[in-house]
């Protein structure tokens, strides 16, 4: 019995490849035979060959220019470039959620999102991932024939191939764009903010009330430790940090390896988006902020105090 064919979706800017885009093709040669779905314009030699390298055999490329970035007719790319695979992956980001919704809508396909993987079980996909802010663990079956899967970066480990890898079939796709009631007019892209992107990052100290608008010592702990800046909704709605680095239910959702809260209490919709983060420590001038009752290591203390000790120390261990 052949290998089934197991879609990516794969996010890229300026032609790179963003590193969740290279977890989910780790995790799709462990279903099938990979192939990569590229959207938006042509894809470069050299991204071609990196995904080859992390198992992909085709690329199938949906140059449909600034319309990749319109929903409907980025979802009816995708369908043209995925018809005849069994799983789609995708990045589990608010734009692919919405793509994953309108492709279930069209082929009639099951669809989970902000998975933390993935498996066949009696021929069947079944994705594994938390709920209901972080407090169970749920496996989902897909018992259509076809399922959508939405993986949330870092919870793959991405591996490329042991041996030599073969340089994939880059094939176009022909795709009819949908007429819709609306239309992008104009495209002004934003320029990136320095570091890695919150919900790529694999390390996040965020900072909240605690902070008293004060970011500098959050944000030199995190350039310090190679993460991203996060914040509190606390923090976000005083003004004191711009929107985008906001992590909660209805923020960016982050499960890094090591996620650190400065100064912020744990409200439910906080701790919804960074729960299932790997390993959580708190700082918090509060011994009964609701933050402890989750972290695994905990400071009382002001983070003014805490934060540059272990600025410090951190220092000193890796020059010695």
């Amino acid at each position: 019995m052949s290998s089934p064919k197991i879609a990516v979706l794969i996010e890229h800017r300026g032609g790179q490849i963003a590193q969740p885009s290279l977890e989910a093709l780790t995790l799709a040669r462990s279903l099938g035979t990979p192939v990569a779905v590229w959207l938006g314009s042509e894809v470069l030699a050299d991204a071609a060959n990196e995904l080859g390298l992390y198992g992909a055999t085709e690329v199938r490329v949906a140059s449909i220019g600034d319309d990749a970035r319109h929903p409907t007719k980025a979802a009816a790319a995708v369908e043209a470039a995925s018809r005849d695979a069994a799983v789609l992956l995708v990045v589990s980001t608010f734009v692919n959620k919405e793509i994953a919704t309108r492709l279930a809508l069209s082929t009639g396909a099951g669809v989970v999102v902000d998975a933390a993987g993935a498996e066949f079980v009696d021929g069947r996909i079944e994705a594994f991932k938390t709920v209901f802010a972080a407090t169970w663990n749920v496996r989902c079956r897909i018992n259509t024939g076809k399922a959508i899967v939405g993986v949330r970066p870092n919870t793959t480990l991405a591996v490329a191939l042991d041996q030599e890898a073969v340089a994939p079939l880059v094939v176009d796709v022909d795709v009819t764009v949908p007429e819709t009631r609306e239309a992008l007019t104009h495209v002004e892209p934003i320029e990136a903010g320095e570091g890695v992107p919150l919900a790529e990052a694999s390390v996040v100290v965020s900072g909240g009330r605690g902070t008293g608008g004060d970011y500098t010592l959050v944000r030199e702990f995190a350039e310090l430790l190679g993460g991203a800046v996060g914040a509190s909704r606390d923090a976000t709605d005083e003004g004191w940090i711009s929107h985008e680095h906001m992590v909660g239910q209805t923020g960016t959702t982050v499960t890094p390896a090591l996620y650190v809260a400065c100064g912020i209490s744990g409200a439910i919709h906080h701790r919804g988006g960074m729960q299932a983060s790997g390993t959580v420590v708190a700082v918090n001038l509060d011994p009964d902020a609701p933050i402890f009752e989750i972290c695994d290591f905990g400071v009382v203390g002001s983070l003014f105090d805490v934060l540059p000790q272990a600025i410090e120390k951190i220092k000193e261990h890796r020059g010695a």
